[in-house]
């Protein structure tokens, strides 16, 4: 009972999302589609958790490691017959490149990985304002070497003919993987102690913690999830663009963090679903829907007004989020 305990932090939020996954099975195919796209979202934002929560430092450089798993998973599975033809200045490793499903997304977490480790050696030495601007220059540089350097990918076109593999299966036994990934880390030594320089930074480090050492294994970490969830998110839409992976996903992924409460995985979760369920629903309201008698268009520009409301509502009456950074507690007494 003491580690079924323990462990609810996790078990909780992973029972839930069974259930999601199962109930949507009733659900028409369009709907089926949109709780796939919630389910790829939330495993981005449990990756972004397991450094923006556990460090209390803004990333706004997380969706690069996302951009990285997409474009190394998507290259990985295209068909290697087609990309001398249509991505002729591709470099002849990747044209050549061609593997399985599973072995794309563990490739992309390897990079993700990899490419938080190099970016990280430096960039981990900053706090507050200036890491924030400094992941912020890590997005648009990275989006910018992906949009113009043809061998490495498509540059500005579309890299399409990628394998739609990611299923309700596949979906959610990633998500509960990272979650699990997560939850181990938060309650390790490596995590505690990241949480502590959280706290007070200065303590922490005359307590004798390495606060740049610590910080990097949280953003080594989060980049791997980062790129396993972006190989998931390339295989579930079968294409993707440098934009798609850009300042978009920066900031409704962040926003969903702030929303369900920054310092939880719980909290990551519930955001992740709350503003992505929310907003594949008022998506489909600026383009018309129907239940019965009830019919409901709100006009262009109605989505991000009601989402920048949301969430300046929540700054203010809820900081700490929703779920006020708590994690699931354990039902029973």
């Amino acid at each position: 009972m003491s580690s079924l305990r323990r462990s609810w932090p996790w078990l909780g939020p992973s029972l839930l999302i069974v259930a999601i996954s199962l109930v949507s099975q009733l659900a028409s195919a369009a709907t089926q589609r949109q709780i796939l796209s919630v389910l790829v979202t939330a495993v981005i934002v449990v990756a972004l958790y397991v450094f923006v929560g556990n460090s209390g430092v803004i990333s706004f450089g997380q969706v690069s490691f996302v951009a990285v798993g997409a474009f190394a998973a998507g290259l990985a599975t295209a068909p290697a017959n087609v990309k001398p033809t249509t991505f002729p200045n591709l470099a002849p490793v990747l044209a050549d490149l061609e593997m399985g499903n599973i072995s794309s997304l563990l490739l992309a977490a390897a990079l993700g990985g990899l490419f938080a480790f190099i970016t990280g050696i430096p960039l981990m030495r900053l706090s507050g304002l200036s890491a924030g601007i400094a992941t912020f220059a890590l997005l648009i540089v990275t989006n910018n070497v992906f949009r113009n350097w043809e061998a490495i990918g498509p540059g500005a076109k579309t890299l399409s003919l990628i394998p739609q593999t990611t299923g309700f299966i596949q979906a959610t036994v990633g998500l509960v993987l990272v979650m699990a990934i997560a939850f181990a880390y938060q309650t390790s030594r490596p995590g505690r102690r990241l949480r502590a320089t959280r706290e007070d930074a200065l303590v922490a480090q005359s307590s004798g913690i390495d606060v740049h050492r610590e910080r990097l294994w949280a953003f080594i970490v989060s980049g791997s999830l980062a790129g396993f969830a972006g190989g998931l998110l390339v295989h579930l839409i079968g294409s993707i663009t440098t934009e798609q992976v850009f300042l978009d996903l920066t900031f409704i992924t962040l926003a969903m963090l702030v929303f369900g409460g920054i310092g939880s995985m719980w909290g990551a979760l519930i955001g992740a679903l709350a503003i992505a369920g929310l907003n594949a629903l008022l998506a489909e309201a600026t383009r018309g829907i129907s239940i019965g008698s009830f019919e409901m268009e709100l006009p262009g520009g109605a989505r991000l007004m009601v989402l920048g409301l949301l969430m300046v509502l929540v700054l203010l009456f809820k900081p700490n989020g929703v779920t006020g950074s708590r994690e699931l507690r354990w039902p029973l007494r």
